[in-house]
């Protein structure tokens, strides 16, 4: 899509970032992906706040965050794009089922529903950033790849658990795999 460059140029402008030559580039300024984890780690700590974590009326599927950072190196490429892919699918999933939760709850909250609405526009942000850096190319494994473990998961009953996995998601696999990814200098 050859708009692409000027509609992310476009956003970026206002938050006072330095606009990259190529989309492809992008989430290699540490600065952007930050300004999505400060975004997370906000409507982590507005929902702190509310009675119960701000429950929510039935069980979401999210991603574990967990890393173990030996095993994450000695991983493939495509394994760990694969992991992150599945991953930010998963999670992109389950914000949207809690924002559909939400819209039918009695008495939504403003606030709430702001930050379950930039959640959503922050992940198909970073989508596109990372199908613009062509992690859906590298996330195919190999044929010899069987053993691969699938991804694990487990469900969260609150806003607050969600968005502490929103968060913990973006500062650990996915800052991990960018970081690499940049690194290789290959995108």
């Amino acid at each position: 899509c050859p708009a692409l460059p000027l509609l992310l140029s476009l956003l970026l402008i206002p938050l006072g970032l330095p606009v990259l030559g190529t989309p492809a580039r992008l989430i290699c300024d540490s600065r952007v992906l930050e300004r999505y984890i400060l975004e997370a780690k906000e409507a982590e700590n507005v929902t702190m706040g509310c009675a119960d974590g701000c429950s929510l009326s039935e069980n979401i599927t999210v991603p574990d965050t967990k890393v173990n950072f030996y095993a994450w190196r000695r991983k493939e490429v495509g394994q760990q794009a694969v992991e992150v892919w599945q991953g930010l699918a998963l999670l992109s999933e389950a914000i949207l089922q809690s924002q559909a939760l939400l819209a039918n709850s009695s008495q939504p909250s403003d606030t709430l529903r702001l930050h379950v609405d930039k959640a959503v526009s922050g992940l198909r942000s970073l989508t596109s950033l990372l199908r613009a850096m062509g992690v859906q190319r590298e996330a195919v494994l190999p044929p010899d790849a069987a053993s691969a473990a699938p991804l694990r998961t487990f469900t969260v009953d609150t806003l607050c658990k969600l968005f502490r996995i929103y968060s913990n998601f973006l500062r650990g696999k996915l800052k991990l795999y960018t970081g690499e990814a940049c690194r290789r200098g290959d995108r």
